[in-house]
């Protein structure tokens, strides 16, 4: 069933209104607040994987459960509306590539790209922290509980799929049906995934844009979300527990 353009271009923007959209305005608040603070960006600290209730471990577990399955939704609304499209079981995903048909390939596909954005990311991270634009990112913050490293590892598969799936799987696939050529979907994609990690600073912004551009070009040629989803998984598993281990070791961080 094909969708007029006007129904293709509202659907996207209530997607992201429900999703990452919304984590790009609360962003920019976030950045407005630490602007206006007496201390400069550069002095403070923007947490990450937070204890909601460190006074009580199974009930901060159910809060950490709950707010990674909690933001899945939009995927799942994703994959459903796109599935108007293509009927069958399991044909959104495909149309897409998130799937596992090319589990050795996508996982070198993925790695690769998780060190070509990696090794640079963090040199423009300390860079951009160095020259005041950005904040310091405290990555992994709960309690010393047994269950903490696996809720990181699944934060970082929930932060990958999430924005893969939505970012480039889904909105590639409607801008293209609306009439966009590559590059606006490409540009269009990066700045918006920028927008929703301006929490962080302008470093993070600038970073993701041309993490952005990068993945969003890689999945034009390949017409694949899963390496996509693998590379950001391992880029945000490495960052979480590698601050866990590192924070009180290392001074930089």
């Amino acid at each position: 069933m094909r969708l007029p353009r006007r129904t293709v271009l509202v659907e996207t923007v209530l997607v992201l209104g429900v999703s990452l959209g919304a984590s790009a305005v609360w962003a920019l608040l976030s950045l407005i607040r630490k602007l206006t603070r007496e201390q400069p960006l550069s002095a403070q600290t923007t947490s990450m994987n937070t204890s909601v209730t460190p006074d009580q471990p199974w009930l901060d577990l159910a809060y950490q459960l709950a707010g990674i399955g909690l933001a899945l939704v939009p995927v799942v609304l994703a994959l459903h509306l796109l599935a108007r499209d293509v009927p069958g079981r399991g044909r959104a995903r495909g149309l897409m590539g998130l799937d596992l048909h090319r589990p050795l390939r996508d996982l070198l596909a993925g790695a690769a790209l998780a060190a070509v954005i990696g090794i640079p990311g963090l040199g423009f991270y300390l860079g951009a922290r160095a020259l005041g634009l950005n904040t310091t990112i405290s990555a992994a913050n709960l309690e010393a509980v047994w269950w903490a490293p696996v809720v990181l590892i699944l934060a970082a598969l929930q932060n990958a799929i999430l924005e893969e799936v939505i970012m480039v799987g889904y909105l590639f696939t409607r801008w293209t049906q609306a009439g966009w050529s590559t590059w606006a979907i490409i540009i269009t994609s990066a700045l918006i995934r920028g927008s929703y990690h301006l929490y962080q600073g302008f470093g993070g912004f600038v970073g993701n844009i041309a993490m952005g551009l990068l993945l969003g070009w890689v999945y034009t040629r390949t017409r694949r979300v899963m390496p996509l989803v693998i590379a950001h998984a391992l880029l945000d598993v490495v960052a979480f527990l590698g601050y866990a281990v590192l924070a009180d070791r290392v001074g930089w961080l």
